[in-house]
């Protein structure tokens, strides 16, 4: 039996937490599909197609992992037509353990056999999320800044001193 989950998010941009999570995520699972999750209703600073090249230049490398996205559905439902039994969720703090919990409830609720895993990143990744990231695009020196918290290909859109979102068009 095939061990498969999927590990989702906007990756909007990926950042070296996702990577934690992808990689921890490779070495639990027998395959891993990192799904970008569009939602309609909310803007992004990258569009899907780079972020999903962004993801397959940092991540790519991992055998058993495979880059996608999907549009429209329930997480759990998404998970459970690509014949994943579980689904990887990061939780960095209590607020994050709190809208996790009620959500891996409400999965069961809607597919009660897909499980929900979920890790705790190294504390040196525990505050990072991808919109600080987007916070700190824009002053003098933002590209050294950003090498922080992302890969370094993550900030290879954005390596002009316009905010993403402007270039974004």
């Amino acid at each position: 039996m095939t061990h498969r989950a999927v590990y989702a998010g906007s990756f909007d941009p990926p950042t070296h937490g996702h990577m934690f999570m992808i990689e921890e995520g490779a070495r639990l699972f027998d395959e891993l599909i990192v799904a970008i999750g569009v939602n309609p209703d909310k803007s992004s600073t990258f569009p899907l197609k780079t972020r999903l090249a962004l993801l397959q230049e940092v991540a790519g490398h991992l055998p058993n992992v495979r880059i996608t996205s999907f549009s429209n559905e329930f997480l759990v439902r998404y998970a459970s037509r690509e014949d994943a039994g579980y689904i990887l969720r990061g939780i960095r703090n209590e607020n994050d353990f709190d809208y996790e919990r009620t959500m891996r409830h409400v999965n069961e609720d809607l597919e009660d056999t897909v499980a929900t895993v979920f890790l705790i990143p190294p504390r040196k990744l525990a505050e990072t999320s991808s919109s600080f990231v987007k916070s700190l695009v824009g002053p003098e020196g933002w590209q050294e800044v950003l090498k922080t918290f992302v890969p370094r290909r993550s900030t290879r859109p954005s390596s002009s001193s316009t905010r993403p979102e402007e270039r974004a068009g």
